[in-house]
């Protein structure tokens, strides 16, 4: 349980750090958002997941009543993430943030 463990909070951080350099390296708004958007919101079920998996390896019910708030958690952030990136993204649209063209291009 703990290598499961392990290897899930070491995906989760991948994915954090994959998503801060998209945040810092993409040229716009939107390709900024998404980065963060994904990577993030799978970061943080992966590490919420990994941390309930956690709880429960000296299984009693209070544990387990802890790992299904946890989990609880990691669904309200799976649909809360996404829904808040797309109303930015239509929220920048509508005032009108231009997306990122390359230069030169014909």
């Amino acid at each position: 349980m703990s290598v499961v463990v392990t290897i899930m909070l070491a995906a989760g951080l991948f994915f954090f750090a994959v998503g801060t350099l998209g945040v810092l390296r993409f040229p716009d708004f939107y390709t900024r958002l998404h980065a963060a958007g994904k990577c993030d919101t799978f970061a943080a079920i992966l590490t919420l997941a990994a941390l309930a998996l956690f709880n429960l390896q000296e299984f009693t019910v209070e544990n387990l009543l802890v790992s299904l708030k946890i989990m609880s958690i990691a669904a309200f952030v799976f649909i809360a993430s996404p829904t808040a990136t797309h109303a930015l993204t239509e929220a920048a649209l509508i005032v009108g943030v231009e997306p990122w063209e390359k230069k030169g291009k014909s």
